[in-house]
């Protein structure tokens, strides 16, 4: 649990500098499908988030709520 906890934080403080707090799931959520993932190459990874795409469509109205 630490470990992933060290990982979100080092991740908002250099890669994303300052999070929105109503976006902060949102930024969990990615970290919690890298931690999960992580065994994985990043083309596998990849490939994985591609698979879970197909049928989806995500307009921008819903992107920006």
């Amino acid at each position: 649990m630490e470990n992933f906890w060290s990982l979100l934080k080092r991740c908002i403080h250099g890669t994303y500098i300052s999070v929105m707090p109503w976006q902060l799931c949102r930024y969990i959520d990615e970290q919690v499908f890298r931690f999960n993932e992580r065994k994985k190459t990043d083309a596998q990874r990849f490939d994985e988030v591609m698979s879970r795409t197909v049928g989806k469509r995500l307009q921008y109205a819903e992107l920006t709520q």
